[in-house]
This record gives structure tokens, C-alpha cells and sequence, in this order.
């Protein structure tokens, strides 16, 4: 993806945002980080023809338009692909209860083609233009995760199965064991990869316990080094749990082309947001972009200023802006970028 515009989602009036290797948000509460995370997932919804039950299980229609329908008439959006020769744009209008498309529109090479006209679901998904299955292509690619359940009836605790839960990780981590099962028949290498990384963070791990059922159903298992016991997701940390969760997701085999994250930092301790880090620069160096929104200072200490994106509420609307690494050259030869915006010579994305 070259960049993202949006314009009337929720607290985003206008945005124009290149989107790199690495990307994080940074900002007060409220800035406007989750609504732009929230975007993808919205998008997710609308991509996949689920548009009405999304928005009427978030509120209505009335919650996703900046300054509500009296304010702005059309949703917009557009997203740019191969160094901007592809690209997807749609603009949604009010219907009788839900968003209905004013226009859907393919571009190559800044020719345009309109495939959508007053529909309720998105003609993206099922349009069989040449350009619409190339740009699928990209669309398919999104994944945007949060692991910030992790109680005793978590996601993490859910059964999943061997044969239908193995191609891609869940958003919320649902399939965890089953996408787990198969990289260990799949990619003893990866799998043991990601049993060393959780054991760096918890020393006593010792490996995942699959036994599926009758019916090919298993939970999330686990024995630690100590003892016999089988122990379940549920006698695991928040943090561990989630660490586990998100070593899994950047260490797959096949990663996804977008990586997209909600303060990926919960319940961390500074050794695992340290690996955590690590992890995304990895993931990014392999050609995953990675987008996250974080209130972690340990976490953006590992990156450099143009890796970060500022989130500030401007007069009712979110106003992103990137880091320019020449402003913080001499900076950054005594401080992290944590340090900076700790002390608050950060441009943007304070609480004041």
C-alpha cells in the first residue's frame, strides 16, 4: 500500500497518510489512533459485503460520519497500491437505514473505472473485471489483529479445528491452537523458532501440548519445564499470553502483506515489548507493512522518527502527521524517541 485517504470516518475530517515499512501511531487519548485503526476493520466489513450488521452492531451509521450526518454527507476513502498505479475508492451516502455506495470506483495508471452505483454491498468483492481481481489481490491482504481479551472465557480459550482454522490467524486469536498445530506438522523450523522466542520471555515453557479431538477440535495447551501438568491459556499471564499471541502472528511462515495492530504493548514487560520490537523490524524487512497504535514510550524507543506517525485532535478532527528524522538529529545522539516524547519535544501526539 502507498498511501490511505479518508475523509468523514468518524473523527478523521481529512487524512492523507503515506503508508511505509513500519508505521506508529502515537497520540493522547481520544487523538484519534483507534479510529484509524478501526478504519481497517470497518473497511474489512464492507470489503466482505457485511457493511449493514457491522455498522448497526457499532451504533448506526450516524456514529462512523464525522460530526454526524448533519456534518458530512459522504464517507471517502481511497487506497493506492504499486507505487501508485493501482487503486480502490469508494464514497458512501445515507440509505433509508444503512451506508449505500455513491460511487466504487477501480484506478491503473489515473484511468478510473465506476463498478458500483447506489448498491448496499460492496461490488468489489464479486466484480469480474481483470483490475478487480488484481486489486482483490491486495484487499485480501489486510489483516488487522487485537489480542486485548484474555480472560477466562478469552478467545484464546476457544476450540478450533485442525482442518478449517489453519490458513490465517484470527483477529482475536480464536484459532490460535489449531494455526499453531499446523505450523508444527508444516514448519518444524518456524515452530520451534516461536517455542525459543516465548521460552526468552517465559523460562518456564517448555512447548504447546496438541491433542485434537474425535471430531479434529483442540484447545490452546501448553506444559512447562517443571512438571507433568497440562495447563490451559487461562493459567497463562495476560502479557505472556498475548506475547505468545503476537510472536506467533510475526513469526508465521506466511505473513500477511498488511499487518495492522491496536496497542500491541498490553500487559507487556519491557524485555517483551524489547522482542517485540525486534519482531516487527523483522516482519517489515521481509515486505509485511506494519501499522500499530500505541501509548507505549519502551516501544517507540526502538524506532526511528520516520517510522512514527503523530495523532493530535485539532478543533474536533484527528490531524496526523509523520516524523521527519533530520529534525531530530542531534536529538537522537542522547535520547530515544521514547525519551522525547516522554519530555515532550515530540511535535504533536501530547496530551496537551
Amino acid at each position: 500500500m502507498d498511501y490511505i485517504e479518508i475523509q468523514g470516518f468518524k473523527s478523521i475530517r481529512e487524512a492523507h497518510i503515506d503508508i511505509k515499512p513500519i508505521n506508529i501511531l502515537i497520540g493522547a487519548n481520544g487523538a484519534g489512533k483507534s479510529n484509524f485503526i478501526s478504519f481497517f476493520e470497518f473497511f474489512d466489513n464492507l470489503y466482505n459485503q457485511r457493511t449493514k450488521a457491522y455498522v448497526n452492531s457499532n451504533g448506526g451509521f450516524e456514529k462512523f460520519l464525522y460530526g454526524g450526518p448533519k456534518v458530512t454527507k459522504l464517507l471517502n476513502a481511497s487506497l493506492s497500491f504499486n507505487n501508485n498505479q493501482n487503486a480502490y475508492s469508494f464514497s458512501l451516502g445515507r440509505g433509508e437505514d444503512e451506508f449505500v455506495f455513491a460511487s466504487e470506483k477501480l484506478w491503473y495508471m489515473g484511468n478510473s473505472w465506476e463498478i458500483s452505483s447506489y448498491d448496499e454491498k460492496a461490488e468489489i468483492k464479486t466484480n469480474s473485471l481483470y483490475r478487480s481481481k488484481y486489486i482483490r489481490r491486495h484487499l485480501d491482504s489486510f489483516k488487522k489483529y487485537h489480542f486485548h481479551d484474555t480472560g477466562k472465557q478469552s478467545p484464546f480459550s476457544s476450540m478450533s479445528n485442525i482442518e478449517n482454522d489453519i490458513y490465517f490467524l484470527y483477529e482475536k486469536g480464536e484459532n490460535l491452537a489449531a494455526f499453531l498445530f499446523n505450523i508444527q506438522k508444516t514448519n518444524i523450523i518456524i515452530y520451534n523458532r516461536i517455542i525459543k522466542t516465548i521460552q526468552n520471555i517465559a523460562p518456564y515453557f517448555s512447548d504447546f501440548f496438541f491433542q485434537p479431538n474425535q471430531e479434529g477440535y483442540l484447545r490452546l495447551q501448553w506444559q512447562d519445564k517443571f512438571n507433568s501438568t497440562v495447563y490451559g491459556a487461562s493459567n497463562l499471564s495476560d502479557g505472556t499470553i498475548r506475547f505468545i499471541a503476537l510472536t506467533t502472528l510475526f513469526m508465521q511462515p506466511n505473513l500477511p502483506a498488511t499487518l495492522i495492530i491496536d496497542e500491541p504493548e498490553l500487559g507487556l514487560h519491557p524485555t517483551a515489548i524489547g522482542k517485540l520490537s525486534g519482531m516487527i523490524e523483522a516482519a517489515a524487512s521481509k515486505g509485511t507493512q506494519v501499522i500499530i497504535a500505541t501509548q507505549s514510550t519502551d516501544l517507540i524507543s526502538y524506532f526511528t522518527p520516520e517510522d512514527i506517525i503523530t495523532v493530535d485532535q485539532i478543533d474536533g478532527a484527528s490531524i496526523f502527521n509523520r516524523l521527519n528524522e533530520d529534525d531530530f538529529t542531534e536529538w537522537m545522539n542522547d535520547y530515544t524517541m521514547g525519551e522525547l516524547w516522554k519530555r515532550n519535544i515530540l511535535q504533536g501526539g501530547q496530551p496537551s
